[in-house]
């Protein structure tokens, strides 16, 4: 018997694969997962032809919509002369961040502590320290608190 040359080999191992197929053995996968997670797929960001709307809305709680008044009342007035604290009514929605944030730039004074609470009428409440280097009385005075 002569050796088999590479082409004759070759052809056996077509026939073989065309006869018997080349999937012959089936390989299972093992979980070991009690839970099935969806591989992560191409997730295309979005291209609008169009906008969805001509523009911008405004900021929702800008300085002025934060603050929406002073508070005066007795007990007021004894936080202000005596705790350098100062007491407004402001939006519900606003944080501690917003509300010093907004009262530094309306009357470019310094913060040095802000105190919410929600009354039970439903309005929110701030009491507002100021710096002790800041006067109290006079930034009092330009709000028209006095």
């Amino acid at each position: 018997m002569a050796p088999k040359s590479s082409a004759t080999s070759k052809a056996v191992a077509a026939k073989k694969a065309v006869v018997k197929g080349v999937h012959g053995t089936k390989v299972t996968k093992v979980r070991t997962s009690t839970t099935f997670h969806r591989p992560n797929t191409l997730r295309l960001p979005r291209t609008p032809k169009y906008q969805r709307k001509s523009i911008a809305h405004a900021p929702r709680l800008d300085q002025y919509k934060v603050i929406v008044g002073p508070h005066s009342n007795e007990s007021t007035m004894k936080k202000l002369e005596e705790s350098n604290t100062i007491v407004f009514i402001v939006d519900i929605k606003a944080n501690k961040r917003h509300i010093k944030d907004a009262f530094k730039s309306l009357y470019n004074v310094d913060v040095s502590k802000v105190t919410t609470l929600i009354t039970p009428t439903g309005q929110k409440k701030a009491y507002i320290r100021l710096e002790s280097e800041s006067d109290v009385l006079d930034v009092a005075n330009r709000v028209g608190f006095i």
